[in-house]
C-alpha cells in the first residue's frame, strides 16, 4: 500500500505513542500529512522531528481532546497548515485495572471522557470539514474487551463497548455523506498502557505479558501491526467497508491454547 494516502490529511488523536505513534509514521510513508495531537508534549516533539528528518509532512498540538477547546484548536491548526482533513483516527484511550466496587467515580468519568467523549467531541467538528470536502474516512481504536468482558476493567469494557456501537451509528448516519467509520479492536499489544495494566494489578511484567500472550498466534501484537489495520481502513483498499469493528489480536477472541 505504498502511497496509498498521498494527497490526504490524517489527525491522529493520542498520536505520541503506541499504536499512535505508529500510525503516524506508517500514515507519513504511505504519503499522508500527518497531525499529531497528544498530551506528552515530549514524546509528541520527538516523533516530529522524526517524522521529518524521514521526509514526511507533519504537525503536533499538545492538547487534551476531552475538551472541546483543544479539540478546536487542533482542527484550525490541521486546516491552516494543510487546508483539509480526510482522515481522523480517534486513537487516544486509557485503562483502569478494577471491578465496579474497585472504581472511584473520579477514575470511571476520565476513562470514559478519554476513551468516548473524545471520540465525540472530535468528530462532531471533523465531520461538516469531511463532508464539505465529499467525504473522508473515520477510525476509532475499541478493543477485543469492547466485544467481550474481562476481569478487573470494567470501565474500560465498557468505553470500549461504547466505541464499537458509536462506530457504527456512526457509521449510518454519516455514509449518505461519503464518510465511512470504523473500529479495530486491537488485543493485547506491546506499548507502555500493556505494562502499565501489570503494574495496576500489582503483577510481575513478564509473567504479566506472558499470560497476554496466550492465544492462537502465541504472542502479543506489536503497533506497527495495528497500524496497518488502520492504513487498511484509511485508505481506497476498504473503500466499501464501513461500520465494522475489525478484530487484531492473533486469535485472542476466535480461542486460547
Amino acid at each position: 500500500m505504498t502511497k496509498s494516502l498521498q494527497g490526504r490529511v490524517a489527525l491522529i488523536t493520542g498520536g505520541a505513542s503506541g499504536i499512535g505513534r505508529a500510525t503516524a509514521l506508517v500514515f507519513t510513508r504511505a504519503g499522508a500529512e500527518v497531525s499529531i495531537a497528544d498530551l506528552n508534549e515530549t514524546a509528541g516533539e520527538a516523533l516530529l522531528q522524526e517524522i521529518r528528518e524521514k521526509g514526511g509532512k507533519a504537525v503536533f498540538e499538545t492538547a487534551d481532546v476531552t475538551r472541546v477547546a483543544d479539540c478546536k484548536r487542533v482542527v484550525d491548526r490541521v486546516l491552516r497548515e494543510f487546508g483539509g482533513i480526510h482522515i481522523l483516527f480517534n486513537n487516544v484511550g486509557i485503562i483502569r485495572r478494577a471491578s465496579v466496587t474497585e472504581l472511584s467515580e473520579e477514575d470511571w468519568d476520565r476513562v470514559m471522557d478519554v476513551n468516548v467523549k473524545s471520540i465525540f467531541v472530535m468528530s462532531r467538528l471533523v465531520i461538516p470539514i469531511m463532508a464539505r470536502a465529499g467525504g473522508g474516512a473515520i477510525i476509532n481504536t475499541a478493543s477485543g474487551w469492547g466485544l467481550s468482558g474481562g476481569s478487573k476493567a470494567a470501565v474500560y469494557c465498557a468505553s470500549k463497548g461504547a466505541v464499537v456501537l458509536l462506530t457504527k451509528a456512526m457509521a449510518v448516519d454519516h455514509g449518505p455523506q461519503n464518510i465511512r467509520v470504523n473500529c479495530i479492536c486491537p488485543g493485547d499489544t506491546d506499548t507502555a498502557m500493556l505494562r502499565n495494566e501489570a503494574e495496576q494489578l500489582g503483577e510481575p511484567t513478564e509473567r504479566f505479558l506472558a499470560a497476554a500472550a496466550r492465544r492462537p498466534l502465541g504472542r502479543v501484537g506489536t503497533p506497527e501491526e495495528i497500524a496497518q489495520a488502520a492504513l487498511y481502513l484509511a485508505s481506497d483498499a476498504s473503500s466499501f467497508v464501513t461500520g465494522t469493528a475489525l478484530v487484531v489480536d492473533g486469535g485472542g477472541l476466535a480461542g486460547s491454547i
